[in-house]
């Protein structure tokens, strides 16, 4: 029985718009060879497990991939890829039943984490939030997600990981989470009502009407 709702959040609940850029400044097209470019980048790692500044992590991203800009300028459009939350995904989150714990793990750096859009109010949608930059770990590393399943208290298979990314799936599915791969607020809404999750919508209001005299 699911005791958690764990929300990947970049590609599932905030909108990304680096993929496509980083796509187009390393030249691939395959959307699967960008993020696993992405997530086996030893820069990436480096960054987003707290491990180097973001100035370093911008020297090691421009000699790592050739990437014809200067690391400043890749830094400025780097902080610009979240664009802010999914349309409904605050209510998405809000509509849980009363009895699960919402949660997000999320690969991601201060950067983001601390200016992207909307950020107080994501980081009050959650219980529990799990982040890279402050664990140390990575998706799709098993160790992170056995990490969640410690802290959490629970059963593997009672924790719901909602990811837009297949490596991060699959990395959940080996510690035994019961994992889905879903892209956007529709998807993962079509999930959560499928498996009954999501409380069912409030009645409405009945008008009484007064009798004539």
């Amino acid at each position: 029985m699911t005791q958690v709702v764990l929300f990947d959040l970049g590609g599932v609940l905030v909108e990304l718009g680096g993929v496509a850029e980083f796509a187009g400044l390393i030249g691939v097209d395959d959307p699967q060879e960008v993020w696993a470019r992405w997530l086996g980048s030893p820069a990436v790692r480096r960054f987003e497990t707290g491990r180097c500044t973001s100035e370093q992590f911008g020297d090691e991203m421009v000699a790592e991939f050739g990437l014809g800009l200067e690391p400043a300028v890749f830094l400025e459009r780097f902080l610009n890829w979240p664009r802010g939350l999914f349309q409904g995904a605050e209510r998405l989150v809000r509509e849980l039943r009363e009895d699960l714990i919402p949660a997000c793990l999320s690969n991601t750096n201060r950067m983001h984490w601390d200016r992207q859009l909307g950020a107080p109010l994501l980081k009050s949608l959650f219980r529990h939030w799990f982040l890279s930059h402050e664990l140390g770990l990575i998706k799709p590393d098993a160790d992170i997600f056995a990490h969640v399943v410690e802290k959490l208290a629970c059963a593997p298979g009672e924790i719901l990981f909602l990811d837009d990314n297949r490596l991060n799936v699959e990395g959940a599915r080996s510690v035994g989470l019961d994992a889905h791969r879903v892209e956007g607020v529709t998807e993962a809404r079509a999930l959560l009502e499928l498996r009954g999750l999501l409380r069912p919508p409030a009645a409405p209001a009945r008008h009484r009407t007064t009798p004539r005299r």
